[in-house]
């Protein structure tokens, strides 16, 4: 998910879906490890998608404002 589409989500949608990514990051490590993974870039993806969130809410609690690109 891009960044733009997640700052339009207010901070309790961006915690719900947080959690979410949470939950498919753990069941994405349990196949790894069972060997049932077919979707090996998934996890990265998943791991951006946390970190894109986690930002987004940390620049909310400083009062940060950004700009957007428009594109």
């Amino acid at each position: 998910m891009k960044a733009d589409e997640l700052r339009k989500l207010d901070d309790e949608q961006l915690r719900a879906k947080l959690k979410e990514c949470y939950e498919e990051l753990f069941n994405l490590r349990f196949q790894q490890v069972m060997g049932k993974l077919t979707a090996t870039g998934r996890p990265r993806v998943v791991r951006r998608d946390i970190a894109r969130i986690k930002t987004i809410l940390r620049e909310r609690e400083l009062g940060i404002e950004v700009q957007e690109t428009g594109r």
